[in-house]
């Protein structure tokens, strides 16, 4: 088992993310992070899925969201050169005596303040989800009042522009014909 990244560009329709939700869960594959956002493309938006599962379970992950309809392509980026980052915002309690300590760890992590009152700083800290998971860590012992991350956004490095198009054209008998030895039944 390991954490696989997939990227789904789908059609910016309703109930999309609703049947790739459901494809997860009718597979009982847990998603470990799921973010959505719009594209530079009008009407496409972009899946990037995080779910934690073996080489074949990924395989036929990304078998299953081709045959749903409004899915247009899919890409792995589990092994592949990429980038990924995220963002948290952290409530931190802070004291008159501790609150310098805070901000000078908010320096170090190049993480930025985003309010402040007498009991609390709020910072927003972006970077790798290792990078989130350690600033949550550090920060822990003065106590944190809240907390939210938004989930990894991931993008293959490099200058190859990636289109929303599939990589190759389906047809109705590829889904039903297909060789690798792995079920692609819903």
């Amino acid at each position: 088992m390991a954490k696989h990244t997939l990227i789904a560009y789908v059609e910016d329709v309703p109930g999309v993310l609703n049947r790739v939700a459901s494809l997860f869960r009718r597979r009982n594959f847990n998603i470990d992070s799921l973010t959505v956002g719009g594209t530079d493309q009008p009407g496409v938006s972009r899946l990037t899925v995080v779910v934690d599962t073996t080489e074949a379970g990924a395989r036929i992950v990304e078998a299953n969201l081709y045959k749903l309809v409004n899915v247009l392509r899919v890409d792995d980026l589990t092994h592949k050169a990429s980038l990924t980052r995220e963002l948290g915002l952290v409530k931190i309690k802070v004291s008159p005596e501790t609150r310098a300590q805070v901000l000078q760890l908010v320096e170090v992590f190049r993480a930025r303040v985003v309010d402040v009152d007498e009991k609390t700083i709020t910072v927003e800290v972006t970077g790798t989800p290792e990078k989130i998971a350690k600033f949550e860590l550090i920060v822990r012992p003065y106590g944190i009042v809240e907390m939210v991350r938004t989930g990894a956004v991931s993008m293959a490095r490099g200058h190859e522009p990636v289109s929303s198009a599939p990589p190759l054209v389906r047809t109705a008998a590829d889904h039903h014909h297909d060789t690798s030895g792995i079920s692609m039944s819903v």
